[in-house]
């Protein structure tokens, strides 16, 4: 009797090859739905794959939008919604019951290889307690899948660049968690992800580094491109590593494996959950324009693409996602928030991708020429009431919820303030917008939006004594 070989057929062997290689790399598309108008389902997973995405990742698990993307050839990526994540940590019924109920119709889809346990969780003050259930709720849901025959969907989370301490990654080295998390949340996590075999997948967007580092960080760092000619070729040299680095998103996710080194988890799997880069901003969201869009995401497709990994972890290869599908009207805050998509709502492309990385550069046409917003607008700025603000009873309760924030604010819109005639509402809300905005806009959520009923300004609304705050960006 001749003994079994212990050789896997060539064709298997090519088959397991091939699944690895699809499973360690691939750039898809987040789908966000906080739009007017967005196409269908079905248009939406073809307009991805046009654009060479091979993935689309959720941030709900509606089943809408699930099973169309089920059959469309994509990975795809359902996700738990933050709100979900009490009930699946303190009960494992509860997680059985909602992966029978959500992704048991995909059990025999290959497809399905990863599920998002809540998005950015540790970045919101506002629910504490969510933090230290977001484990649980993870070796809940990833019991309830093995329970029900799919063990090959990895259960992870995203983290924002806010989880490290100061958001600091100067140099890359130096990252490390936040102290409030560090203990009581990321070390637990990163043992279940080292355990289950998972990713960290983090949110990493170079435009926002830059944007505030804009002072020693050049463009072109963050964007992935070289040094323009004829200057010298720039790079980051890390103190701490020795390591050089050509590319601002290669330095943040160094930051992040530091961090995840220092926590004492060196060897988890990192992915990118989200990056991107504005098509489009405020005028004192200097960088966000669609040429810079196109150059970000086309240069890093083709850098992920190569399998080149970081310095610090050279042939690194992961799944990522780009943020996003569409512009979302819908979404809330300054308006690169409604500004980084691939496509327009009605289907038409902001600029031409190639998500695979490997359409040659000069094959794309021409981007437009460089914009003026790259730089910091060079004067003062004030926030009125935009031109489409024609309820003045939605005007008014923005103004009063402003003043509500710092009552002496609106002091000048009293009667016998320097700002109280002309007395309309208009008028005073146009002060009381520029007056906050003014004292909040280092504040998260201290944007010139107030629901959509402000615009930012250029010219000087002051008259007579009547002295309207401004704010400078810098």
């Amino acid at each position: 009797m001749a003994m079994a070989s212990s050789r896997l057929p060539l064709q298997l062997l090519l088959v397991v090859g091939a699944a690895a290689s699809e499973t360690a790399h691939f750039l898809g598309v987040n789908y966000g739905r906080l739009g007017d108008d967005l196409p269908p389902p079905h248009r939406a997973l073809e307009l991805a794959r046009s654009a060479g995405a091979a993935a689309v990742r959720f941030y709900d698990s509606n089943a809408t939008f699930l099973s169309p993307a089920a059959a469309s050839g994509l990975v795809f990526v359902p996700g738990v919604p933050n709100e979900l994540i009490p009930s699946l940590a303190a009960s494992r019924r509860a997680a059985d019951e909602w992966v029978a109920a959500t992704l048991l119709p995909f059990r025999r889809n290959r497809r399905l290889r990863y599920l998002f346990v809540g998005n950015e969780v540790l970045s919101d003050p506002t629910t504490k307690s969510r933090w230290f259930q977001l484990v649980p709720a993870m070796a809940n849901l990833e019991r309830a899948l093995r329970r029900h025959g799919m063990r090959r969907v990895k259960v992870s989370t995203t983290l924002g660049m806010d989880a490290l301490d100061g958001q600091n990654v100067f140099p890359p080295s130096a990252g490390v968690f936040r102290p409030d998390i560090a203990d009581a949340v990321v070390r637990p996590l990163l043992a279940f992800l080292e355990r289950t075999d998972s990713y960290l997948f983090v949110d990493a967007y170079t435009y926002f580094t830059w944007s505030a580092n804009h002072t020693i960080v050049p463009l072109h760092y963050a964007l992935l491109e070289p040094s323009p000619s004829p200057s010298p070729a720039y790079q980051y040299h890390d103190p701490g590593t020795g390591l050089s680095y050509t590319n601002l998103l290669d330095h943040m996710l160094d930051a992040v494996v530091a961090a995840m080194c220092r926590a004492g988890h060196c060897g988890v799997r990192l992915a990118l959950a989200e990056t991107g880069w504005p098509n489009a901003g405020d005028l004192d969201q200097f960088g966000a324009n669609a040429r810079n869009a196109a150059t970000y995401n086309r240069n890093m497709a083709r850098h992920l693409a190569s399998g080149a990994g970081t310095p610090r972890r050279p042939g690194m290869r992961m799944p990522a996602f780009v943020f996003a599908l569409f512009n979302e009207d819908l979404k809330t805050g300054p308006a690169t928030e409604r500004h980084w998509g691939l496509f327009h709502p009605n289907g038409s492309a902001v600029y031409e991708v190639d998500l695979t990385g490997r359409r040659p550069p000069a094959s794309y046409p021409p981007l437009p020429p460089p914009a003026t917003n790259d730089a910091p607008y060079p004067g003062k700025l004030w926030c009125v009431v935009g031109a489409a603000a024609a309820n003045e009873t939605a005007v008014r309760e923005q103004m009063e919820a402003a003043c509500a924030d710092e009552a002496a604010l609106c002091a000048p819109v009293r009667a016998g303030g320097e700002c109280y005639l002309p007395n309309t509402v208009a008028a005073h809300a146009s002060y009381v917008f520029s007056a906050h905005w003014n004292n909040f806009s280092k504040v998260y959520g201290g944007w010139c939006y107030f629901a959509g009923l402000a615009m930012e300004t250029t010219t000087d609304p002051s008259h007579g004594s009547c002295k309207f705050p401004s704010v400078t960006p810098s």
